[in-house]
């Protein structure tokens, strides 16, 4: 399998009900790649968001892309409700699995870590954990009033999909001061990236760039695509087309109107 690859070729080798962590709309979101996961056709998929998603989880679910979805929140922000996802939920298209933010952390760093589970304890009491019975409550053994803790089972994705703005020809990626990109990447078994551009010089070998960077050795593919977060911005390259996004949410408000904007924008069903 070759590390550098084209857009198109990087999505045929994401399997159908494969188990994909994506990072919320603040933190690269790879929509061009998303964009050319509907264009090849896949289905069933597991989307897992750390912790939180937009505009890319609701592309997938108004294309039939998605089985199941795990995240703290789905929501366009500022432009309202995602509302392929609303419609998904409410008429039980998807199944839904309801987290927060320091759930889906604890669950990836469990598997970054290499152990089964993880406890957390700000869980007790919600109607989150009531729901959730893959979520185990037991006495903590080390609370000498025999006070409850939940253990989180840890979560490896098959793939971590995400977007950066660098990569070096040795399949280095620099992903800068997002470290929820870095705990996704270590705890997927292997992680896409799309990229802005790719330079020859070694990101790992240059003190300014060394500690935000992703090794090679986590990355399974990288291919180019400019503008790869677009409607979303990158930070220190191109901000998010807000007029774009409050299009979309219009647009998406019906089936139809969702499979007219993606006509236009590249990715027909």
């Amino acid at each position: 399998m070759a590390l550098f690859t084209t857009l198109d070729d990087l999505a045929q080798q994401v399997a159908d009900e494969a188990l994909i962590v994506l990072p919320p709309d603040y933190s690269n979101v790879p929509v061009a790649a998303v964009m050319a996961l509907i264009r090849r056709g896949v289905k069933d998929l597991h989307l897992l968001f750390a912790p939180i998603g937009g505009i890319a989880g609701d592309l997938l679910i108004g294309a039939g892309c998605v089985k199941t979805l795990e995240a703290a929140a789905i929501t366009m922000g500022e432009a309202g409700l995602a509302p392929r996802f609303s419609e998904a939920v409410q008429t039980n298209t998807i199944a839904m699995l309801d987290s927060t933010c320091p759930a889906i952390h604890t669950a990836l760093q469990a598997s970054e870590k290499g152990v089964p589970f993880m406890p957390l304890r700000g869980l007790i009491g919600s109607d989150v954990l009531k729901n959730r019975a893959d979520w185990q409550v037991i006495v903590d053994p080390f609370d000498k009033n025999d006070g409850p803790i939940v253990l989180l089972p840890a979560i490896q994705p098959d793939i971590a999909l995400i977007h950066a703005p660098l990569a070096d020809r040795d399949g280095n990626v620099w992903i800068g001061k997002r470290r929820e990109l870095m705990t996704m990447a270590h705890a997927a078994k292997t992680t896409f990236v799309t990229v802005e551009e790719i330079q020859d010089d070694n990101l790992l070998e240059n003190d300014l760039t060394a500690a935000g960077t992703l090794p090679d050795m986590y990355v399974g593919a990288i291919a180019e695509a400019e503008k790869g977060c677009w409607p979303l911005g990158l930070a220190g390259r191109y901000p998010a087309d807000t007029a774009a996004i409050m299009d979309y949410v219009e647009q998406a408000s019906s089936q139809v109107g969702f499979e007219e904007w993606l006509k236009i924008y590249g990715a027909p069903r």
